[in-house]
């Protein structure tokens, strides 16, 4: 008489363990709830800044074909002239600073602004603390390294998803201004000895007939000229790569290998900001800081610089700089004189 009780309890056990794992796997197929922050309708609804630039809906129209233009001239400069593709490495992407906030991959090229817009993403990225003005974050906190993440810092799954579905841009500028602006920065400059000491005393050791014993060991007083023929001297990186404020953008931040969606360009900078702000979505909450600096290196000051530079060594630079001269549409100087 006890089998039956106990065949009974054994099928009533079954059945409530077989209703269970059905009241599981019920409840695991269901979407998991949204961290705190990220449910809501307005979060669900907001666009990335990717979709916003390929709908094409939310931004003037006239700003948009300027940078569909840039887009293909990059595109087709890069069928032309490249000749060889390889695959992105992390080494490459150690300049593409990330936002995952906001969907950005923003490439710094230095003497392009980019003390701006690291601010700008400090202040998105919530790294400003309660800093909302760009400019109240000082130059130097800027450039702190561990401010702003880069695509360098995350494994290729990530990078390959950031590089699918966030909007990524680039400003450059005309190759020869900012090689300038770079000299007038780091060599002008009395307050930077660190690069006196790290680049000019070899500059003047090597470039310059019978220096001074002074000069080489302070290095401060180094010519453009002198600049000219350490950037030209195939030894020079053969020993190391170029400085980041003098490499090529080409050699930063890789047109060819990454597809940027907006080249901003110097020239037009207040303009170009402003749009990557509106498809961002953030042009309410923060602002690209404008400049009224008098001293900002213009043609006219290039050209100043390259009047003592003979035209042997002027077409040996424009060689160093033709690619980026050619990706991003810039024309040769007129006031070069190797032509």
């Amino acid at each position: 008489m006890r089998k039956p009780k106990v065949i009974r309890m054994v099928f009533a056990l079954c059945l409530g363990c077989f209703v269970m794992v059905i009241f599981y796997f019920n409840n695991s197929l269901k979407p998991a709830s949204e961290p705190a922050g990220e449910g809501s309708s307005e979060q669900k609804s907001r666009r990335s800044p990717l979709q916003t630039l390929y709908d094409g809906d939310q931004v003037e129209s006239a700003v948009q074909a300027i940078h569909q233009g840039r887009r293909e001239l990059l595109e087709e400069a890069c069928r032309s002239y490249t000749r060889k593709r390889r695959v992105l490495i992390p080494e490459d992407l150690k300049h593409v600073i990330v936002d995952d906030q906001h969907g950005l991959l923003y490439c710094y090229v230095p003497k392009v602004a980019c003390t701006n817009w690291k601010r700008v993403l400090m202040v998105l990225t919530g790294v400003a603390g309660p800093h909302r003005d760009p400019l109240a974050i000082p130059a130097n906190e800027a450039h702190v390294p561990g401010n702003l993440r880069t695509l360098s810092e995350y494994t290729t799954s990530q990078i390959n998803q950031r590089l699918r579905s966030y909007l990524k841009f680039v400003f450059v500028r005309e190759p020869f201004e900012r090689l300038v602006s770079a000299y007038r920065n780091k060599f002008t400059r009395s307050y930077n000895t660190a690069f006196h000491k790290r680049y000019g005393t070899k500059i003047v050791r090597r470039h310059r007939p019978d220096p001074q014993p002074e000069a080489l060991e302070r290095g401060n007083d180094v010519s453009f000229e002198e600049f000219v023929y350490y950037l030209v001297d195939p030894a020079t990186q053969r020993e190391e790569p170029f400085n980041e404020h003098w490499e090529r953008v080409h050699s930063l931040c890789h047109p060819c290998l990454i597809h940027y969606d907006v080249v901003g360009k110097y020239e037009t900078l207040e303009q170009d900001s402003r749009y990557v702000l509106q498809l961002a979505g953030v042009e309410d909450q923060v602002s690209f800081p404008t400049s009224s600096k008098s001293t900002r290196t213009t043609g006219d000051m290039a050209a100043q610089f390259f009047h003592n530079i003979s035209p042997f060594y002027q077409k040996k630079l424009y060689n160093l700089y033709r690619m980026d001269f050619l990706l991003f549409n810039y024309s040769i100087p007129a006031y070069l004189k190797f032509r």
